[in-house]
């Protein structure tokens, strides 16, 4: 009788056990629709169905992103690239321009310093991943690491923009705060300092094609102040 009861206890608490499993599937395996996604920090815009899978698409922020609009002297080259651009491409608008722009220096920034050339080959041009990359391998044959820190961006600013046939370009100005070191295999600072914040100017260009669907600005070249 004892042993009867303990089987009939086995089975009923495995039913139970059973019947708990379903509820808790029925609940937790449901897809609402409302799941979090990834999405693009540059763009402004849900991701569309077109656009799903597509891990390149780096589309800077439009008019919607409510950013102001940088002071433009009108009558200048610059003024008169910027509507040539927005001529060709009626969605650009040069305030949030300039917001991506700031999010693509600092996460190139990151990438080249982890060596992280999946971002990079999405965010350059191939002639300009090929430098970053060329660099990074250096650093690697020599058993170093780079630490970088963008401490901040203190200014963003618009120099140039043109039309190249279909080929929008626009040239920016980045003034940052960072902290440079690169590391030797025994954690010794071979060059930079890990504890001094400096200042530093960047002149980067970034290109679009505008007669094409693919909304990527990847970064075409970089230079400093001459």
């Amino acid at each position: 009788m004892g042993g009867g009861f303990g089987i009939f206890d086995i089975i009923l608490f495995a039913m139970l056990a059973a019947f708990l499993v379903y509820r808790l599937r029925s609940v937790l395996g449901k897809r609402t629709g409302h799941e979090n996604r990834r999405q693009d920090p540059f763009s402004s815009q849900p991701e569309s169905a077109a656009d799903a899978g597509n891990d390149n698409v780096i589309a800077l922020p439009d008019r919607e992103t409510g950013e102001a609009a940088p002071e433009v002297a009108p009558d200048t080259p610059l003024s008169a690239g910027i509507s040539q651009i927005q001529s060709a491409d009626p969605s650009f608008e040069a305030g949030g321009f300039l917001t991506g722009a700031q999010a693509a220096f600092e996460m190139i920034i990151n990438a080249f310093a982890t060596g992280d050339g999946k971002t990079l080959n999405m965010l350059l041009s191939p002639e300009v991943y090929e430098n970053f990359a060329g660099a990074i391998r250096s650093r690697e044959l020599a058993n170093n690491t780079q630490e970088s820190t963008l401490v901040g961006i203190d200014s963003t600013d618009l120099l140039e923009a043109e039309m190249q046939d279909r080929i929008a370009v626009v040239t920016v100005k980045f003034i940052s705060e960072q902290i440079n070191a690169t590391i030797d295999e025994n954690d010794e600072v071979v060059d930079g300092d890990r504890n001094t914040v400096v200042k530093v100017t960047d002149i980067w260009t970034f290109a679009r094609d505008t007669g094409s669907g693919n909304p990527n600005w990847k970064l075409i070249a970089t230079r400093s102040p001459t």
